[in-house]
């Protein structure tokens, strides 16, 4: 419960991170920020510190640096989990964050930026999710926080956070709930051209995901993705290889309008990368993808553009036949 707690106390799926096999890489070319473009310069340059922020508590957390961590809070800033629980005070908070590290010396975060916006020039509000690595004990979830910043002395901090815990039911069952992606898919961004078939194979206890993106220059990279049911650890997983030698390991965790995969790999050369991948399901003939809280090595990326993935209306591929079979969700 501690865990679970303490991880969301922040500012704040298809493919993996290393460059020959995230679409993010191939059909995207710069950050995304919330409405910027719509956005007064003002409101614009909040934000933008708001985000800086949010990576210094990631830097901060995963150094388990428990000093740097408070002084992101104001000096009475408090923090509000799911159980009613509230510690206030930049103190309280440090001496929190430090048992917390000391408790778990291999703990890392993640978080996922779902909206943020500046109702006036001295308040921001934040919504997201946090994940860790390695998860916390119990049922699995998604830590879901509200973040209230203010400004102080030209310098945004976190007045107040507050906390729930989602769970996830996730069973075997899940693994058919990727029965609509079956088929295949095509999207095009910047002159980059993508295109993926997924089928069921080995009894349809696995998706098959194989994808091939295609450069303006004509330069072709292709890879293969495998989507179960890990019986083991009791969730769904995916194991993705591409064609430098890379490779990558996810954990899916449900949304209620798609999925979450956070990626651990390395790419060929033995560099190691992490994403976290959402995917959400628009209806039975599209859907859109991000990549954000993406890193290669110690070097973070940028989150790609959300991509809108659509399904090509043609005949998909029966696994255990090997024989076309007509598309059932595909429309005329």
């Amino acid at each position: 419960m501690k865990q679970r707690l303490l991880i969301v106390m922040a500012v704040a799926l298809l493919g993996a991170v290393h460059s020959s096999q995230s679409i993010a890489q191939e059909l995207a070319s710069s950050p995304t920020e919330t409405n910027l473009a719509a956005e007064p310069d003002s409101a614009a340059a909040d934000i933008s510190l708001i985000r800086a922020s949010s990576e210094a508590f990631v830097d901060a957390f995963n150094k388990h640096d428990a000093k740097a961590v408070a002084a992101l809070w104001t000096e009475q800033g408090e923090y509000v989990d799911d159980s009613g629980r509230t510690i206030v005070g930049r103190d309280a908070i440090e001496k929190d964050y430090a048992a917390f590290f000391d408790e778990n010396p291999d703990v890392k975060i993640q978080i996922v930026i779902d909206s943020l916006r500046v109702p006036s020039g001295e308040v921001a509000i934040e919504d997201g999710r946090a994940v860790v690595d390695p998860p916390p004990a119990g049922a699995p979830g998604v830590s879901k926080y509200t973040a209230v910043h203010a400004k102080v002395d030209g310098k945004w901090l976190m007045a107040s956070v507050r906390d729930t815990w989602i769970e996830t039911q996730v069973t075997r069952q899940s693994i058919a709930d990727l029965d609509w992606l079956i088929g295949s898919w095509v999207a095009e961004e910047y002159g980059v051209q993508y295109e993926s078939t997924c089928r069921w194979v080995a009894g349809e206890q696995f998706v098959e995901r194989s994808y091939t993106t295609t450069q303006p220059d004509g330069t072709q990279v292709s890879g293969v993705q495998l989507i179960g049911w890990n019986p083991l650890e009791g969730r769904v997983q995916s194991w993705s290889f591409s064609p430098d030698g890379g490779h990558d390991f996810g954990v899916w965790s449900p949304l209620h309008d798609g999925w979450m995969a956070e990626m651990r790999g390395t790419t060929g050369e033995g560099v190691p990368t992490s994403s976290v991948n959402l995917l959400k399901r628009l209806d039975d003939n599209a859907y859109v993808w991000q990549s954000v809280e993406r890193s290669v090595g110690q070097t973070p990326l940028p989150d790609t553009n959300e991509v809108v993935i659509k399904r090509q209306a043609t005949a998909t591929v029966n696994a255990e036949s090997a024989e076309p079979e007509p598309n059932r969700n595909a429309t005329n």
